[in-house]
C-alpha cells in the first residue's frame, strides 16, 4: 500500500458476514499499532463487492478483506493477483498501490505457515474439504499434492480444483487414515457434525468454521488428543497476513490473543 494514512478504513465483504470476527480482530491490531481507524461488515453480492473495489481504488477504503461467496469474483475483478491468488484463483484481500488494486490469498499464507509449523508432522496425507476458495487455497499452499485428497458434497467442482492444482478426488464422508483434515466447509459452524469417520481415523485437524462454541471437528480432536487449529486461530493468522499487506506492520500472534483476552 502507498502511503500511510492517518486513519484507516477498513472492512470485510461476504454473505453472510454478520458473524464475522474481523472487526473485533483488526480494531486490536490497530490499537497495537497505535494506529487509528475502523473495521465494516458489509453484506455483499457480486455488485456490492464490486462498488467496493471502485471505492477501494478511489481511496475511500484503505483495505478489503473477501469471505464466502465472494473469493474468486475478487480474483476477477482485482487489476494483478499475488503468485498465491494466481496459483489459487482465489482472493481474500484487496489492497491498493495507488490506484491500481491487488488481490492476495492470505488464507494461503496462513496454511503455508501452519503446514510449515511442524505441529502437523505426523499427517502422512492431507484430506480438504470442500472445493471452494478456501480449498484452492489450502490446495495451492502445498508444495507437493501427492497425497492429498479432495471431497466435496458436489462432485465437480472437486474435479475441477483437482484437474487445476492437484490431488485425488475422494467421495464426501471418506476418512483418509492418517490424514490431516483441513475442513474448509461451513459445517460445524451451528454445531453440523462431519460425517463419522472422519476426525476418528486423522491425524491432525485444520477446521475453518467458528462461532461461540468448539466445533464437533475440534472437538473430537481435543478428545482425541489430536493436533488442531480452529477456526478462530485461522482467522486471527490470516488477519495478521492481511493487517500487514495494508499497514506494513507485522504483529505477533501471541500479543494480539493476549490482547483480545482483556477485551
Amino acid at each position: 500500500m502507498t502511503g500511510s494514512p492517518a486513519y484507516y478504513r477498513l472492512a470485510v465483504l461476504g454473505d453472510p458476514v454478520e458473524h464475522s470476527r474481523s472487526p473485533q480482530l483488526h480494531e486490536t491490531m490497530l490499537e497495537i499499532a497505535g494506529l487509528a481507524g475502523e473495521y465494516h461488515r458489509i453484506r455483499a453480492d457480486d455488485d456490492v463487492l464490486r462498488t467496493a473495489v471502485d471505492e477501494l481504488r478511489q481511496g475511500r477504503w484503505d483495505g478489503l478483506n473477501v469471505t464466502m461467496p465472494l473469493k474468486e469474483a475478487a480474483a476477477r475483478m482485482a487489476d494483478s493477483l499475488s503468485p498465491a491468488a494466481v496459483k489459487s484463483g482465489s482472493v481474500n484481500t484487496l489492497v491498493r498501490s495507488d490506484s491500481v488494486i491487488e488481490g492476495d490469498s492470505t488464507d494461503s499464507l496462513a496454511f503455508r505457515d501452519l503446514l510449515r509449523s511442524g505441529r502437523f508432522a505426523d499427517s502422512t496425507s492431507v484430506l480438504i474439504l470442500g472445493a471452494g476458495g478456501s480449498a484452492a487455497a489450502a490446495l495451492a499452499s502445498m508444495e507437493d499434492a501427492s497425497n492429498v485428497y479432495v471431497a466435496a458434497r458436489r462432485t465437480p467442482p472437486a474435479e475441477e480444483l483437482t484437474t487445476r492444482l492437484g490431488g485425488e478426488v475422494v467421495s464426501w464422508g471418506t476418512g483418509v487414515a492418517g490424514a490431516l483434515v483441513i475442513n474448509t466447509t461451513p459445517v460445524g459452524m451451528s454445531g453440523e457434525e462431519l460425517p463419522l469417520g472422519i476426525v476418528e481415523v486423522a491425524s491432525g485437524v485444520i477446521d475453518l468454521p467458528y462461532g461461540p462454541i468448539m466445533t464437533p471437528a475440534v472437538y473430537t480432536a481435543e478428545r482425541l488428543s489430536l493436533p488442531y487449529c480452529d477456526g478462530h486461530e485461522f482467522l486471527l493468522r490470516q488477519a495478521i497476513a492481511s493487517f500487514r499487506l495494508w499497514t506494513g506492520i507485522e504483529t505477533d500472534y501471541e500479543t494480539v490473543v493476549a490482547a483480545l483476552r482483556n477485551t
